[in-house]
């Protein structure tokens, strides 16, 4: 069965060593993609609707933002390996506050999942590698 990993300069980079994406035959899978843009890295925030003091602490926080971002950040890794936002077959999301976050979530979600409706798993966790409030992990076919 053939492999290949695919890499974009049009998201955010890895946090560690692994790619953005891997096909195996008709299946691509996503690494976990968050909400930073493009060119940033674990060093720097980079995070839409994020602002951090210089302790690290919140300044501003809009996960409406986040999660727009971390949906284009899909779509554009997507895109890249071949693929499309229509031939996703299955979302992992992680939140780290699903009290808080998961309303915004699930009707930002509505949104862009109007047309295509993969199976879906929603996973609260207490944090991610770096200063985000949601991780996405995806199946697609290719």
């Amino acid at each position: 069965m053939s492999q290949q990993s695919f890499n974009t300069d049009k998201a955010p980079k890895p946090v560690g060593l692994y790619p953005h994406a891997r096909q195996v035959g008709n299946l691509l899978f996503l690494s976990g993609v968050g909400p930073r843009t493009a060119g940033s890295d674990a060093t720097d925030s980079g995070v839409p609707g994020l602002e951090l003091d210089k302790n690290g602490n919140f300044k501003a926080f809009d996960f409406e933002a986040q999660c727009r971002s971390v949906f284009d950040n899909v779509r554009v890794i997507l895109e890249a390996s071949g693929s499309g936002w229509d031939k996703l077959v299955d979302v992992t999301v992680f939140l780290t506050d699903m009290k808080r976050d998961f309303q915004t979530y699930n009707r930002i979600y509505a949104e862009y999942f109007k047309d295509n409706q993969p199976c879906r798993t929603t996973v609260a966790i207490d944090s991610l590698p770096t200063p985000i409030a949601i991780e996405l992990k995806c199946i697609a076919t290719i």
